[in-house]
């Protein structure tokens, strides 16, 4: 019957709330219907090697595997960030203050696929929510507050937030993953991400410099075009900090 039709959906980030989340919905029982990864197709290595792991433990406990979703150009031709910022001569929108390349690499693919999606579509054809967990901890109230009015007035979709339910904060989250004989998954951003420390670029450079020099080469392409930022760091551009150290090695 058309009034039974129900989702429950889990945005996965790659990183310690939500691998936390997808354990505690586990625990206590909660069936998850689709788990969906938005790609942007310049996450860290070590983000793409725990898919991978995370995918054995979810068919391990009859879980459902994480369905990836991307980006797309209008002619269905995949377009990650670091070429959307190429072509366009920018950088990663978060380092301009903004959080556009969230929204279109993060937010929108999964949109896209969930209302292309016949469960989803049967679920609001009932004229009922698709059910999303977010995986914001008990220390981040002020996160869902900010967003709250806006879950209330979402047609499509119900916020839930169990993370917060349980009480469950950071050192609880990664205690749970521990006990769940997972290891932990470290950060997920781009490898480019303006919001990285200076250990995290340190640690980039040292021990991925093709990624690096990546992220160098999408900042000196947009260089021309800068005028409110000075490079990757807002402040400070990644290549005067951090590349000229780089260079000494041979490695540019």
């Amino acid at each position: 019957m058309g009034g039974e039709a129900h989702i429950n959906m889990v945005s996965y980030g790659g990183g310690v709330n939500s691998t936390a989340l997808l354990v505690g919905l586990h625990q206590h029982r909660i069936p998850v219907d689709l788990i969906l990864f938005a790609d942007t197709g310049a996450e860290h290595p070590h983000t793409y090697a725990y898919l991978d792991i995370m995918d054995r433990w979810l068919k391990d406990h009859g879980m459902p595997p994480i369905t990836r979703v991307y980006k797309t150009t209008r002619d269905g031709k995949r377009l990650t960030l670091e070429q959307e910022c190429l072509q366009s001569g920018t950088l990663p929108s978060i380092a301009y203050g903004f959080k556009r390349c969230s929204l279109k690499h993060k937010i929108g693919p999964q949109e896209k696929f969930c209302n292309h999606y016949l469960p989803c579509q049967k679920v609001w054809a009932a004229g009922k929510r698709v059910v999303k967990f977010i995986g914001y901890d008990a220390g981040e109230g002020y996160r869902s507050d900010k967003v709250l009015l806006g879950d209330l007035a979402d047609p499509k979709y119900s916020k839930w937030y169990p993370l917060m339910e349980w009480g469950w904060d950071r050192a609880a989250c990664m205690r749970a993953i521990e006990d769940a004989g997972l290891s932990q998954p470290g950060k997920s951003s781009c490898f480019f991400c303006p919001s990285m420390r200076a250990e995290e670029i340190i640690h980039l450079r040292d021990h991925h410099p093709d990624l690096f020099r990546r992220a160098i080469a999408l900042e000196d392409n947009a260089r021309p075009n800068l005028k409110t930022v000075q490079g990757l760091g807002r402040s400070y551009s990644w290549k005067e900090r951090f590349g000229k150290e780089f260079c000494t090695h041979g490695n540019c």
